[in-house]
């Protein structure tokens, strides 16, 4: 770990910062609340669509970003708005399916954009799909730019679907999941992942990567983790997830990331820090 607080923290959250029932616990809140008063900017990172995060922005009151949809929507927390996105353009996209679906039968297919959400009309989701979603098929919904694109299949599960769909589409765009005992696989614009965005973010306010800690438990976090110049895993992480994590926190249900956030900005952490910049200042 750095020698001094990290000015990002960026956090996944299903499996990683939220409890098992999708809130967050008092404890998380505390710890998060204590970063920012430190000065960090805190990012949350999710594979989650910007119209599910209204109740999130309410608990964390309404204060940081999120990066939403695997890195493809930047949303303000506070104003509850897009402040960038980062979509597949039609023309890919239809290369995209053609090929997996070439390779890979039985897909059902849904996008996700910024106007709204779309799904065949044998996809399953396990939501509830929105009111005034569009229901058609694949080529329809595929016919405007998305900012996810979403494989589904009833008989392969993620790990095996993303190995599948990585021989077959290559760079065209970026593939990943994240849940492994879901048949969900996850595709974005090439390029585009929590990494990228969260590497725009802080190019932007002059942030290096050393200065940023990141946390996260299935492979749409990896790119993130490698990014960041700490990356730490919550228990019960995906196994690739741990591999290239530099440390292991607690689950996501005993406050994992608020233990770290504790430890990485308590006052006998940050009060030495306060010391030597006022003695440097009166240097």
């Amino acid at each position: 770990m750095c020698a001094v607080p990290p000015r990002v923290v960026a956090s996944d959250l299903d499996g990683t910062l939220l409890r098992s029932d999708g809130t967050v616990d008092p404890r998380s809140r505390r710890a998060l609340r204590l970063a920012e008063e430190a000065g960090a900017l805190v990012v949350l990172c999710t594979a989650r669509p910007m119209r599910w995060m209204a109740p999130l922005a309410e608990a964390l009151g309404h204060s940081g970003i999120a990066i939403c949809d695997n890195g493809a929507v930047l949303w303000d927390l506070y104003t509850e708005s897009v402040l960038d996105a980062f979509p597949l353009e039609p023309a890919l996209t239809r290369d995209v399916v053609r090929l997996l679906a070439e390779a890979i039968p039985g897909c059902a297919w849904a996008v996700e954009r910024t106007t709204g959400y779309g799904r065949e009309p044998h996809y399953v989701s396990r939501w509830p799909t929105p009111e005034n979603s569009a229901i058609a098929a694949v080529e329809r919904l595929i016919e405007e730019p998305s900012v996810k694109l979403m494989l589904r299949h009833d008989e392969l599960l993620a790990d095996e679907l993303l190995g599948r769909a990585a021989d077959v589409v290559g760079e065209l765009a970026e593939l990943t999941h994240s849940n492994s005992g879901d048949g969900l696989l996850e595709i974005s614009a090439a390029g585009i992942s929590k990494a990228s965005t969260l590497a725009r973010v802080c190019e932007q306010r002059g942030v290096r990567s050393e200065e940023v800690i990141a946390f996260g438990d299935m492979p749409n976090d990896l790119a993130m983790l490698r990014w960041a110049g700490h990356a730490i895993a919550v228990a019960g992480a995906h196994p690739d997830v741990l591999a290239a994590a530099d440390e292991i926190t607690a689950s996501n249900d005993e406050a994992g990331v608020a233990q770290v956030l504790e430890r990485v900005f308590s006052d006998e952490v940050l009060r030495p820090i306060a010391r030597r910049k006022r003695a440097a200042r009166g240097a």
